[in-house]
């Protein structure tokens, strides 16, 4: 029983390295991500906002994730074009664009009164 747990973190983890290997939205991500976390300590943000960002991260790259193994599963069962593997693609990347524009607008929240307060110095 160990095991098998021990080998699903694998897998996950062997997941994740797909993702930012062959995604190159999720490398965006990862970069803004960076940026973000920078920003995080570079303006002494509070716990609280921490834990906003930290789950609008986490919500944005597993919407990313998601999207990348709707994808992989939606070219295997329909190779060729069809019009309802096209939608479920575009629903798909609807998902992560919804969940950036979220973090986006948060992002905006928590960090524009340190930007303000930086620019009035």
């Amino acid at each position: 029983m160990l095991k098998a747990r021990l080998d699903s973190f694998r897998y996950a983890f062997k997941g994740i390295a797909d993702l930012f290997r062959n995604t190159p939205n999720a490398r965006i991500h990862l970069f803004v991500t960076c940026c973000v976390l920078i920003a995080g300590f570079f303006f002494g943000i509070s716990r609280i906002e921490w834990c906003i960002i930290i789950l609008c991260i986490a919500l944005v790259l597993a919407a990313e994730a998601a999207n990348t193994a709707i994808e992989y599963l939606t070219d295997l069962v329909s190779p060729e074009y069809h019009p309802l593997a096209g939608k479920t693609k575009d629903a798909a990347a609807a998902a992560v664009l919804l969940a950036a524009i979220g973090a986006a607008i948060v992002g905006i929240i928590i960090f524009a009164p340190y930007l303000v307060e930086i620019m009035s110095k």
